[in-house]
């Protein structure tokens, strides 16, 4: 088919951000698409932003701000921390509409969202909710979740909370028996899997092909691994060569450690966020590992298959340097 048929122009919102910045890399090595970085008017991150993408500052509580950046756009990308306030999501929803813009990847990067007791139970559903249902409402653009898992170098390196590495004291916690598996993902692999699914055809070019529009109003699962705790512990060995006896253990049930973060998130502590996210993904039930309920598209999308100890090389990098942001 022609040229038409193919996404060309894409916004993103979160350029320079954690999981923007490795999306707007792939797109430009991949060199199909006009990119625009969509920041606002008083944001020091334009002056980040590579050479070869357009900028458009907005003003967020002036709505004609986003809809004049917005225009002409086939694909509005948003990445934002998850917990960011809903109504800025909802803002570039209704500018996206009032553009006329086909599709809007939201900021669902991580845990399925499908799964909507889950999603709520975590806290993060109902902003994500909201924001599909006024993308559906508003009729102009079709919404596409990208679920990926939790970012695996940093999660492992992050600490107990997560994964359950403690790498200085050399502690580990076993959540469980430590068998549970869980799909991860890297930040290359994340913006490898957006360039890619943009880059597929609109519409099939062949009876039963893959397209674009295949995943109007639905979600795409991509992932870097599958793997579980004593499976990460392994692949620690390897990369730093430590041996078990090097380690500590302690062993703790994914529900009770549920249970206490959720007491002090809701107390209003969220330093215990991460380990509230991370447990109840960590249950039995299997709500961490959407590739057994879902299948991935990687072979769609011609994803690579990545080494898990080269990830946790950087995972071990992170957490000797104690980098605990994204």
């Amino acid at each position: 088919m022609s040229q038409g048929n193919y996404i060309k122009k894409v916004a993103i919102v979160g350029a320079t951000g954690t999981v923007g910045s490795f999306i707007v890399e792939e797109l430009l090595k991949l060199g199909k698409h006009e990119i625009t970085a969509i920041t606002r008017k008083d944001s020091p991150a334009a002056s980040s932003i590579p050479a070869r993408v357009k900028v458009a500052k907005v003003d967020y509580d002036d709505e004609s701000t986003l809809v004049d950046a917005l225009q002409g756009q086939e694909v509005l990308i948003i990445t934002m921390h998850a917990q960011a306030p809903v109504e800025t999501q909802l803002k570039l929803v209704r500018a996206a509409a009032a553009a006329n813009v086909p599709y809007v990847l939201p900021n669902e990067w991580g845990c399925d969202m499908a799964d909507e007791a889950l999603s709520k139970e975590i806290l993060l559903g109902n902003t994500e909710i909201q924001v599909r249902k006024l993308i559906e409402e508003l009729g102009k653009s079709s919404w596409i979740g990208v679920v990926t898992g939790f970012w695996y170098s940093y999660s492992l390196g992050f600490g107990k909370q997560t994964f359950g590495m403690e790498w200085k004291e050399r502690t580990w916690t076993w959540i469980d028996d430590g068998e549970t598996k869980m799909n991860t993902i890297t930040w290359p692999q994340t913006g490898r899997a957006v360039s890619k699914l943009l880059s597929l055809p609109i519409e099939p070019e062949k009876e039963g092909g893959p397209s674009l529009s295949s995943y109007k109003n639905k979600f795409i699962y991509v992932s870097s691994f599958r793997v579980s705790q004593k499976d990460m512990f392994a692949s620690v060995l390897r990369v730093t060569g430590t041996k078990e006896s090097d380690w500590k253990f302690e062993y703790e049930s994914s529900a009770k450690r549920f249970q206490d973060a959720q007491k002090q998130v809701f107390a209003g502590d969220q330093s215990a966020f991460p380990q509230f996210l991370y447990s109840r993904l960590w249950f039995k039930d299997g709500s961490g590992d959407f590739e057994a309920r879902h299948g991935l598209a990687n072979d769609i999308l011609g994803l690579p298959k990545e080494d898990l100890d080269e990830a946790t090389k950087l995972a071990i990098d992170r957490a000797e340097k104690g980098l605990k942001y994204h």
